[in-house]
């Protein structure tokens, strides 16, 4: 680099800086810096002849002002002006302002490439690296496109300079990372492999980078690369600290680049030439042995350099697991870290065992370690060691030595940071099962795990258990008794009533004959736990009571007196309360043969893999999968091994949405936990107490961005159709075709709702990059807040994975949100739009009212001038239970022994938004005797209107009269809503409402009001 020269000092620069530092308040910076702005600004316009020196003083201070924070306007031609000087300080200072200030976007980028260009023919050694530098600086994808060519030449030329060689490497590296696609690979990738050879150690350091990342894409034109990174590594290993003095760091000679040779060799397999193989071997043992000597200085920078060599090389020895002598060095060595007084070594010493542990070489090296693993599981303050501590663990474990680990983890988990308990609960479970040959010694270490970690127990773990106490008849009577003593505990966790149930109602007969566990004992006892527990295990007990009246004859009265109780029959909860409805008319009505063949026992549920590994698979990401995978040990044939995942029997309780895309008939994979049950459904949105207030602001771990509608297709043709299905209803399928079922489950309450989205995947092929999306189109944005959440990228075939959308009504809206879904299937790109079923009337609440009340408040609205009437035919007769129904899906209360005409449906309810609520008020007066030909005429549409109403009310009614006809009830958000009998032989419906009436509803179309409700003529009432 040349020489800076004197007058290169920029004295005006300096005086500048000094005043930015003496200034005392953020004002005066302020000012000082806006003022010196205006000086630059006029220099630049005013002095047209303006020399190099002052075009680089006041480019540098601009580059100073923008480094403070402040934006920078101008300058940036003057800046590219000093690209073509020929001195070296006022080139720097203009590659330098444009690698800093210059957008890759920017319109000067194609002046910029032409002086790149200049720079990159001079052949300058100093312009060309001050120009490589500037396109691996501003990287865009432009720059690559003109250079990405030119670069690689400069790089295999015989005469560059070796400056020149290493920032051409680097450049290369740069613009592979951001584009490879634009490096092209030709007869320079063979020669640049040569550059290994290269005398310039910089040089090399800087080839082997790029080598390292270009052959993990084209590993076969690297091939030549393996002998010249074992020659190169070599020669370092074997030198002195005296032979490389320039690149000796604290005593350890080019430790950098060995770690890069070392991590270059991890791209191949082992080499197939003995000799290059037996060099490198030499070298990997030269590297352990340098590593039980003597340290040669006391720094830590010294300690530093000589442990990256070594971790690097132990894991070029593990990557290559084919010298059993290396992998016992290995693991001795690092054995030697576990007690290292450094916290960062212990960490990586056991993060290397764990890898270590997977190898038959070395397993049973790495288990004499076993005593010092479980100390620092102890001990160890860092919680990320301690984590460490437990994956070793689990990776040395055996037949031998699984009782102790077990124990150990087991004990550690009372004590174990919340963080890493479910992980440590799922590789118990895990190894539990492996190695169990005794099953009552398995049935215990579950049944201590629910006991210790009750909270973290997932499903998975507690349905395995009792697949295999229902596989293996000679484990399930131990089972019934243990989990019959641990119920006896005067606080036991959930899930161990969920156990408990479900064994003691397949095989609490097994223990009957202790009158200490006699059947009324067993009852009681299960009983006693009822109203602690959640809907979803008081479902599962139920389910036990009935297995009870078929195992033990004695508790029938017992449990129909329970099945029978006001609680049940009549519980809040539809799962409950049909179960209990269910059971008890089972129980009273059918015989005893009929009973013992529906409630038989469940038979052995079929063998498959378990679900539990790919759970802590999932829990640990992705390339965890070598130290859970367990590959050098086969499992026996008395391994407890190969269950399945459970399917609930009639003890086990179903989620609510367990089988809603009807995708149960091919078993699934592990998909995420549906809701328990329907009764917490809403639980946090619901509820009276404080913390019930759902936050529908998006949080970073559950709001994701929303495209905007510009960015979706249009919704599909039969949207509108799908979505009037869901007027009067919550639950059902949204969408079905030949690849993918959408189901919907929802619940709301006053303005807020959840709704359960059910995407299920029907086709054997995995969906990559699924991304289901809620966009809110035009204003919906401030009508309707809807808080999503993020759902897996990847659904396996024959899965079904589950999105929760909770839901505010901030005032009245017409336009439902939509619901794009994009995926890849068999590498096409899939996507559709539907209209998402959230309609005004889902925030009907119903309302009961007293029937003076009701008429009274009907008269208030009756004056002539407020009646605009709608008569349409019928399509089928009318039924009064199908009309019933249709009222209550669609959210009113139906008020009995209001109207004097028993015949008459009368329904009163308040439309909830966060903005106002509507009170309203619904009378319906059918005509049987119109009927004709099974059919009902009507009269034409009368309509009166004084004053325009909410369009989006209007345009609802519009848009949905088709589905049902009260979905006109909160199209204007009415007070009172009525059917009257019209002048006509034929029944009318009369809306009326304090809101004034919109003029374009005489244009609404009567033929799709007529399609679903079977013929009332209708009448609005508007004041």
């Amino acid at each position: 680099m040349p020489a800076v020269s004197k007058g290169d000092g920029m004295r005006g620069l300096a005086v500048f800086i000094s005043d930015i530092r003496n200034c005392k308040s953020k004002e005066a910076e302020i000012k000082r810096i806006n003022k010196e702005l205006a000086n630059i600004r006029s220099k630049f316009k005013g002095d047209k002849a303006l020399d190099g020196y002052s075009k680089k003083k006041y480019v540098c201070k601009l580059l100073f002002i923008f480094l403070l924070g402040h934006d920078i306007d101008f300058g940036h031609m003057e800046a590219v002006n000093l690209l073509s000087s020929n001195k070296y300080t006022e080139k720097q200072i203009g590659y330098l302002f444009i690698s800093v200030l210059v957008n890759s976007n920017s319109e000067l980028i194609r002046l910029i490439n032409n002086a790149i260009k200049n720079d990159l023919a001079s052949r300058n050694p100093t312009f060309m690296c001050l120009a490589l530098h500037c396109i691996a600086n501003v990287g865009s994808r432009e720059m690559g496109e003109a250079f990405a060519a030119d670069i690689p030449r400069i790089l295999v030329a015989g005469d560059s300079m070796d400056s020149v060689k290493q920032s051409a490497a680097l450049c290369l590296l740069r613009l592979y990372k951001a584009s490879p696609d634009l490096v092209p690979m030709g007869e320079w990738t063979a020669r640049v492999v040569h550059l290994l050879n290269d005398q310039h150690m910089g040089v090399v350091t800087a080839a082997v980078s790029l080598i390292t990342c270009l052959c993990k894409k084209n590993p076969d034109d690297f091939k030549t690369c393996i002998s010249l990174a074992v020659s190169r590594l070599s020669r370092i290993v074997s030198s002195a600290s005296t032979d490389l003095q320039d690149y000796t760091y604290y005593f350890v000679p080019a430790p950098w680049l060995s770690v890069k040779l070392l991590r270059l060799l991890q791209c191949y397999p082992p080499p197939e030439d003995a000799a290059v193989k037996g060099r490198l071997v030499e070298c990997l043992e030269t590297v352990l042995n340098k590593a039980q000597e003597p340290p040669k200085s006391k720094k830590v920078q010294h300690s530093n350099a000589k442990n990256a060599i070594l971790f690097e090389t132990i894991s070029l020895i593990i990557h290559y697991d084919s010298e059993p002598n290396l992998l016992v060095r290995a693991c001795n060595q690092l054995g030697q870290f576990l007690q290292h007084r450094e916290t960062n070594l212990r960490y990586l010493a056991l993060e290397s065992m764990c890898t270590l542990a997977s190898s038959e070489f070395s397993h049973e090296a790495v288990k004499t370690h076993i005593d010092t693993v479980i100390n620092a599981l102890k001990t160890e303050r860092d919680v990320s060691v301690r984590q460490r501590a437990a994956d070793l663990l689990y990776a040395m474990c055996d037949r031998s030595n699984a009782k102790q680990i077990v124990s150990e983890m087991l004990r550690y988990l009372e004590t174990a940071d919340y963080a890493i308990r479910e992980e440590i609960v799922l590789k118990v479970a895990i190894l539990a099962e492996k190695y169990a040959v005794d099953y009552s010694w398995y049935v215990d270490t579950i049944l201590n795990l629910i006991r210790i970690a009750g909270d973290y127990v997932s499903e998975e773990v507690w349905y395995r258990v009792l697949q295999i106490v229902t596989n293996r008849d000679d484990v399930q009577g131990y089972a019934a008794k243990t989990v019959f003593e641990a119920l006896q505990a005067p606080a036991c966790h959930e899930n161990m009533v969920k156990v408990g149930g479900y064994i003691l109602g397949e095989f609490g007969n097994l223990i009957a004959g202790d009158p200490r566990s006699s059947p009324p004992v067993q009852f009681s006892l299960l009983h006693s736990k009822f109203h602690l527990c959640s809907v979803a295990t008081r479902a599962l007990l139920l389910s036990t009571y009935i297995k009870f009246i078929n195992l033990f004859p004695e508790t029938k009265a017992t449990i129909q007196g329970v099945l029978r109780a006001g609680s049940q029959l009549r519980n809040a909860d539809v799962e409950l309360q049909q179960r209990a409805v269910e059971y008890l008319t089972l129980s009273s009505v059918a015989s005893t043969d009929v009973l013992a063949t529906v409630l038989e026992e469940m038979p052995p549920f079929p063998e498959r893999e378990s679900s539990i590994l790919a759970k802590l698979k999932r829990k640990k990401g992705p390339g965890a999968g070598s130290a859970l995978d367990d590959g050098r040990r086969e499992p026996s044939s008395h391994d407890i091994n190969g269950g399945v995942e459970p399917t609930p029997s009639t003890v086990s309780t179903p989620s609510p949405s367990a089988d809603l895309l009807g995708l149960r008939a091919a078993p699934p994979p592990a998909a995420p936990p549906a809701p328990s049950g329907a009764g917490n459904l809403l639980v946090d949105v619901f509820s009276d107490g404080p913390a019930a207030q759902p936050s529908l602001g998006p949080t970073p771990e559950e709001a994701f961005l929303s495209p905007g509608p510009e960015d979706i297709g249009p919704p599909i043709p039969e949207a509108d159709e799908l979505l009037n299905k869901f007027v009067c209803r919550n639950n059902g399928v949204l969408f079905e075709n030949q690849l993918l079922q959408i189901g919907v489950k929802s619940e709301f309450r006053q303005n807020l709702g959840r709704m359960y989205l059910f995407y299920g995947n029907k086709t054997s092929v995995q969906f990559q990059n699924f991304s289901p999306t809620v966009v809110h189109p035009g204003d919906l944005q401030t009508q309707l807040a809807v808080q999503t959440k993020r759902v897996a990228s990847q659904v396996d075939g024959g899965a079904q994975v589950q999105q929760v959308l909770n839901i505010e009504c901030l005032r009245d809206f017409l336009t439902p949100p939509l619901l794009s879904v994009r995926f890849r299937y068999g590498g096409a790109p899939q996507s559709l739009t539907l209209k998402l079923p959230v309609t005004i009337n889902k925030f009907f609440q119903p309302t009961e009212m007293a029937a003076q009340d009701f008429f009274q408040r009907w008269k208030q609205l009756s004056l002539p001038q407020q009646e605009a009437q709608k008569i349409f035919k019928a399509n089928h007769p009318m039924d009064a239970e199908v009309t019933k129904a249709k009222l209550l899906g669609f959210g009113s209360a139906l008020l009995d022994n209001v109207d004097p005409n028993p015949e008459n449906f009368v329904g009163a309810g308040i439309i909830q938004t966060k903005a106002l609520q509507v009170g309203c008020l619904l009378r319906l007066e059918p005509n049987a005797q119109a009927q004709v030909s099974g059919a009902l005429r009507g009269s034409p549409l009368r309509v009166h209107s004084l004053h325009p109403a909410p369009s989006c009310l209007t345009m609802f009614f519009q848009s949905h009269a088709s589905a049902l006809w009260p979905c006109l009830l909160p199209l204007l958000p009415p007070s009172c809503l009525s059917i009257l009998w019209s002048s006509s032989p034929f029944p009318s419906l009369t809306f009326i409402s304090p809101y004034p009436f919109h003029p374009l509803w005489p244009l609404f179309s009567l033929s799709s009001f007529t399609s679903v409700f079977p013929g009332p003529s209708v009448t609005f009432l508007i004041p």
